[in-house]
């Protein structure tokens, strides 16, 4: 989703906007961003993202999520409120507003997401563990079919799945990839998870199943030598895996902050009208 990009932040001093007393900021490396940041940075003090309590993040929704990966890897986690500079914006407030930025980030609604936690293990034995805010899929790497066993917690609920991925998303990616491939919309506040294939060839009439965000779910990669398949978390990729099992990590929930009638939750609701 979105544009990807560095980020800038800016000097010493304190920024108030509710009860958000130390404010970063960051924006993408494009052009927009950029000119955008600098007309915010001149207009108030902020302060390094290390000491704030909260960030401004101007750009796209793909810098978001960058900026949302980086802070869950490093271990401190701050409120996030975005500027859509990018191309969709649907982690991130409007450009344009008649209030001043403080006072918007003052009326701002905080929505909770929680991430996917992903733990994968390639052919060699190999094991990396990633967090997924919008979804982890599943990918073919060659010509070849992906054939893959669906696991949902410790039970065998497909043995084959002959398809050219599948993917596990959470409302908050919902509208994203999983959409894309056909999957359900799924409100904020559903605690369901929607585990959506990717071109199915068999069982060819499953169209995928919408779980309890408590489940914990399992791919097993078969023939993984003939067969390679990848998988990706948002943005991290790891090749040649031969098993992938995931669940909701909610001991590293985010916040995001969104102007009033904006919110997260009633953009996945007006999605769902759209024609």
């Amino acid at each position: 989703m979105g544009d990807t990009g560095g980020g800038t932040g800016g000097g010493n001093g304190g920024a108030s906007a509710g009860g958000y007393s130390r404010l970063a900021l960051l924006a993408s490396t494009t052009d927009r961003a950029q000119e955008a940041a600098d007309a915010i940075e001149a207009a108030g003090n902020w302060v390094p993202l290390e000491e704030a309590d909260a960030v401004v993040v101007i750009g796209g929704d793909g810098f978001m999520l960058q900026t949302l990966h980086q802070m869950l890897d490093d271990g401190r986690v701050i409120p996030a409120y975005g500027i859509n500079l990018g191309t969709v914006g649907f982690l991130m407030n409007k450009a344009r507003s008649s209030r001043a930025l403080v006072d918007r980030i003052a009326r701002a609604r905080a929505v909770a997401v929680a991430p996917l936690a992903m733990t994968a293990r390639t052919h060699s034995g190999e094991e990396r563990t990633f967090c997924a805010i919008n979804e982890v899929s599943l990918l073919r790497e060659t010509r070849q079919t992906a054939k893959l066993e669906v696991s949902v917690n410790g039970k065998v609920r497909i043995a084959e799945l002959s398809c050219d991925g599948v993917l596990v998303a959470t409302p908050a990616g919902s509208t994203a990839y999983n959409l894309s491939a056909n999957g359900p919309i799924l409100p904020l506040g559903s605690k369901m998870l929607a585990l959506t294939p990717i071109s199915p060839f068999r069982p060819r009439r499953w169209r995928g199943a919408i779980l309890p965000d408590h489940s914990q779910i399992a791919f097993r990669v078969l023939e993984a030598v003939k067969r390679p398949v990848a998988v990706v978390a948002d943005q991290k990729e790891l090749r040649n895996i031969s098993e992938v099992r995931l669940q909701i990590a909610r001991e590293r929930e985010l916040t995001l902050l969104f102007d009033p009638g904006h919110s997260l939750d009633e953009r996945i609701v007006t999605e769902q009208f759209l024609v």
